[in-house]
């Protein structure tokens, strides 16, 4: 099993970033797939969710508007798009697979946003 993201890397205040990440290993398409964040010395937090079934996805409160996450359960991709991207928004992002008691986890991939 893998999860690889990628597209991190150093941005601006108001720019975008696509992360993507590449799942291998396990049927995608079963699996509910979140993206989650981790800031230095805080605690990992989910950002958004999008179900193995159905249209509902999810965000936490301070990415509403400005992220958007979607998957491809052809090529077995998460992504997450973000937009009007802000300092507060520097971390180290992980996408999350899960299926009843298999949860599965990236090596996550560093988002800086600054000046």
């Amino acid at each position: 099993v893998q999860l690889v993201e990628s597209g991190g890397g150093l941005v601006q205040p108001g720019g975008s970033l696509r992360l993507s990440c590449a799942a291998s290993g396990f049927t995608f398409s079963r699996f509910d797939m979140k993206w989650y964040r981790q800031a230095p010395g805080k605690e990992r937090r989910l950002v958004a969710g999008i179900p193995s079934v159905g249209v509902r996805r999810t965000y936490t409160d301070s990415v509403k508007g400005r992220f958007s996450i979607s998957r491809d359960n052809v090529k077995n991709i998460l992504y997450l798009q973000m937009d009007s991207l802000k300092p507060e928004d520097t971390a180290t992002y992980y996408c999350n697979a899960v299926y009843g008691s298999l949860n599965y986890w990236g090596q996550g991939t560093q988002v800086t946003v600054s000046s």
